[in-house]
């Protein structure tokens, strides 16, 4: 039996595309999982190309995992993903010892590939026990792609999971290099979606999220609207009829695509959970074209209000980036002033950096800016959202909430840890028994908080 570690770096596409890639290995018999790399026959990373660091994670730590061929001839080294789409046969000079580079329409032939290297290798290393030769390079464009991204390695009593709806991007945004690695956009037909949600739900699943590099633009070259419902909105009405399906969330819409159908459908749809994740990258008109953003900041907070009367008490998080290229302190100003006004709950705020391949990376010289004004505008953003942000915790405490409890925390196996409807983070002493909560919507009293993280008890203890 060989087998198998899997890593992943990035996004929740990159973690479900790696979940698709272990249930093939399983699938094919012959392969286990294994999360110790010193025993593993192959080792395969799912790469991120979003920014340097992750490319560069990625990079350090197959390199160290190089000596294991010193111990084992025949161990197969892969890289999948993003950064394998982008640096291609590149890579094979960055790491020597690397077999396969397979690219992001390229996962439902990676088992394939590490099959025929694993299997040729072992017998001609019955000649020779030092040969190694055998690299697969696999990076080209596959019509239909999207559609192989549909099977689960459920764990028991997994209550949520990913679904990958479409693949690719046509925006552009010129900070961005997910066109360049995920392609142009290519969605699933609903049909196909809807059966792979139903199949997750007679398996325990509760919880779907609906994954596309713009989610909500699911569908708009291939399928027509019906009833003035563009495809999305249709899809998720028929996610929602199904009856093991108690929520449903998506991730990550793009406002040119927020459209009425969409914001009433928190309105009609009870299942479509309070939270949405909704992108805004800067408040300042002028940074939002140079970003290829095709909206305002108005039309942005204009979506917001809509939503937030459609579904009142909607938990609203983002993304933010400072420091863009020729941003100025009244650019910056701009942004602050959006992020009042519209009260986010949480917001991820990165530091703008130089991504290789990028149209903002060819940007002038002259109008990037000092890192060091980059940090005092991140870290005074931070300030900002948490104090937005913790005063809706606060108010909070001493409330029951119901949860939906995804298994044990990271930090203290004593500990059960859930979500909210609006995407917030509750743990709880399960005293003893976790197998009765995972799994399972309960309602839980919030006791107090920590950051951005709940501190609770149930309410009721399960039978």
């Amino acid at each position: 039996m060989h087998q198998v570690y899997l890593r992943t770096y990035g996004c929740q596409m990159n973690e479900r595309d790696t979940e698709q890639v272990q249930r093939m290995f399983l699938e094919r018999g012959g392969y286990a999982m294994t999360k110790d790399e010193s025993e593993a026959d192959v080792i395969l990373i799912n790469t991120c190309s979003v920014r340097d660091q992750a490319e560069q994670k990625a990079l350090g730590k197959m390199g160290m995992m190089g000596k294991f061929r010193a111990q084992k001839p025949h161990v197969v080294f892969g890289f999948l993903g993003c950064m394998a789409q982008r640096l291609g046969s590149e890579l094979f000079k960055k790491t020597p010892h690397l077999d396969l580079v397979a690219g992001t329409q390229k996962y439902h032939r990676v088992v394939d590939h590490v099959d025929s290297i694993l299997t040729s290798r072992l017998e001609k290393q019955m000649e020779d026990p030092r040969y190694t030769a055998g690299q697969i390079t696999d990076i080209e464009e596959e019509s239909g792609s999207q559609n192989t991204i549909t099977q689960h390695e459920l764990k028991p009593d997994q209550a949520t999971a990913f679904v990958s709806i479409m693949q690719g991007c046509n925006m552009k945004c010129t900070f961005c290099i997910v066109p360049t690695t995920r392609g142009s956009e290519r969605g699933r037909p609903i049909a196909d979606i809807v059966d792979e949600c139903r199949k997750i739900s007679e398996q325990g699943v509760k919880e779907v999220t609906l994954l596309g590099q713009i989610v909500n633009l699911y569908g708009r070259h291939e399928f027509p609207a019906v009833d003035n419902k563009s495809p999305f909105v249709q899809l998720l009405e028929a996610v929602h009829q199904i009856p093991g399906i108690h929520r449903i969330r998506f991730t990550s819409p793009h406002p040119i695509g927020y459209k009425d159908d969409l914001i009433q459908a928190f309105a009609r749809l009870p299942k479509l959970c309070p939270h949405v994740h909704f992108p805004l990258q800067s408040g300042s008109d002028r940074i939002l074209k140079a970003m290829h953003r095709p909206y305002k900041a108005q039309k942005f907070i204009d979506i917001c209000d809509k939503m937030k009367a459609a579904r009142p008490g909607i938990a609203i998080t983002t993304d933010i980036i400072v420091g863009f290229p020729g941003e100025t302190e009244e650019d910056y100003q701009a942004t602050r002033e959006v992020v009042q006004r519209v009260d986010f709950d949480n917001a991820f705020i990165f530091r703008y950096s130089k991504r290789r391949d990028t149209p903002a990376a060819e940007m002038p010289d002259d109008i990037q800016l000092p890192e060091k004004i980059k940090e005092e505008r991140n870290q005074d953003l931070l300030k900002l959202v948490n104090s937005l942000a913790f005063p809706k915790y606060e108010r909070l405490v001493g409330e029951t909430v119901e949860i939906l409890v995804e298994g044990a925390s990271k930090t203290n196996p004593e500990r059960l840890v859930g979500r909210t409807p609006h995407n917030k983070i509750v743990v709880f002493e399960h005293g003893g028994h976790p197998e009765r909560f995972i799994g399972q919507i309960l309602d839980v009293k919030i006791e107090d908080y920590h950051k951005f993280t709940f501190l609770g008890t149930p309410a009721l203890t399960l039978s």
